[in-house]
């Protein structure tokens, strides 16, 4: 939320480079003025943003999945999620992942918050749908991407967050726009 009477906070960017390029991720070195009229650098990672699916299944039931995530090297429960495509809406990205990694379809989308993850080290920012009237239609699994599906109600899934078993920062964060949502 910005406001009228934030200037006095904002920094402006003065120069601006590349340290690293890769396939998903960029990061930059910019050198800024801070709003006292001095000088910083400010080195972040630029990211094209991502979204990330709630499945509700009819009878109320979540639909998510357990991956290997290399960087913290162990087996993860997350809800569906991926990264927005260049010219990709937020909305096209949860229908294509839906499918791709859950192996449903929906009916309804609903956008329920958006989530910046790291503000101080990153531009992602993770666009979040609730998605009802589901449709089983196989998963269409990226190549070298594998994972289990699981399903769970509301009040298992709160167990396992309770006991440690869910810890990846956006589906906590999802998990609460939903049950907000939904007046929980």
């Amino acid at each position: 939320m910005s406001r009228d009477d934030d200037a006095h906070l904002v920094e402006t960017e003065l120069a601006s480079s590349v340290v690293y390029s890769g396939r998903l991720l960029e990061v930059r070195s910019d050198r800024i003025r801070l709003p006292d009229g001095g000088e910083a650098t400010r080195e972040f990672v630029v990211h094209p943003g991502a979204v990330l699916v709630v499945p509700v299944l009819p009878d109320g039931r979540l639909v998510l999945e357990r991956q290997f995530r290399y960087p913290v090297r162990r087996v993860m429960l997350e809800v569906p999620a991926g990264k927005i495509d260049a010219g990709e809406s937020s909305l096209a990205t949860a229908q294509r992942e839906l499918v791709e990694e859950a192996g449903y379809t929906a009916t309804t989308w609903k956008k329920i918050g958006t989530l910046h993850p790291e503000v101080g080290y990153s531009t992602e920012f993770i666009d979040f749908f609730e998605a009802t009237g589901l449709t089983h239609v196989g998963a269409r699994l990226d190549e070298g991407e594998f994972l289990d599906i699981v399903i769970m109600t509301e009040d298992e899934l709160l167990a396992v967050f309770d006991c440690g078993g869910l810890t990846d920062g956006k589906s906590v964060a999802a998990l609460f726009a939903w049950r907000r949502r939904r007046g929980k």
